[in-house]
């Protein structure tokens, strides 16, 4: 799939050719010749651009998460906890509609830097953490959220599950494991594990 459109800024046809070439082939197995090629650009462009590969993988997160983004900020919520099930129902519908960078965020963002001392770490994802770390002590001060549970575990535990969702979806289009679920099926997994977390009283006065 040739992204050589003449429309569009060598720029940006590298982000489409890296996001493309990477979901499909993987980041090590991808050059940045193929990416190049691919872009109908020269390598020496994609340094200028990105700096390197992994530079590339970079903005290619950040381009992905400032849409997310997007749609994050349009929400608008009666209580923290309603806000947390709809970032994360916003995250999930964004992955959805475009199934590559959905590939990458569960294969590739936990990829090692070049010198091994650090884990890739975009400036989307810092602004996802901060994000959930906010609605939950929101939940907390609003009474929705269980005095006993620590703050980070839960965010921890919130990103594992939704991460595992998509990553099933994922890797199940790829061998023959099952994951014969949607949409729906994740909202509705990551409601009833979100209320787990939540104050009995709270639960009990929303059920009523």
């Amino acid at each position: 799939m040739k992204t050589t459109t003449a429309t569009i800024s060598s720029h940006d046809r590298i982000l489409l050719a890296g996001k493309h070439l990477f979901a499909q082939n993987g980041f090590e197995n991808t050059s940045t010749v193929a990416i190049a090629r691919e872009a109908g650009t020269s390598e020496s462009q994609l340094m200028k651009h990105f700096g390197s590969k992994q530079g590339l993988l970079i903005a290619i997160f950040d381009r992905g998460w400032a849409s997310m983004n997007e749609r994050i900020q349009a929400i608008r919520a009666v209580s923290a906890a309603e806000r947390l099930l709809s970032v994360l129902e916003a995250i999930t519908f964004e992955l959805e509609n475009d199934p590559e960078l959905k590939t990458l965020a569960v294969l590739e963002a936990r990829r090692m830097r070049k010198d091994g001392t650090d884990v890739l770490m975009t400036r989307g994802s810092r602004q996802y953490r901060e994000l959930l770390d906010g609605i939950l002590q929101d939940m907390r001060n609003q009474g929705q959220l269980r005095q006993d549970v620590n703050l980070d575990a839960v965010r921890a535990a919130v990103i594992g599950m939704a991460e595992g969702l998509w990553r099933d979806q994922v890797v199940a289009k790829r061998s023959e494991l099952r994951a014969n679920y949607g949409v729906d099926d994740v909202r509705k997994v990551m409601e009833i594990l979100i209320g787990a977390f939540q104050e009995p009283a709270y639960r009990q006065a929303k059920a009523s």
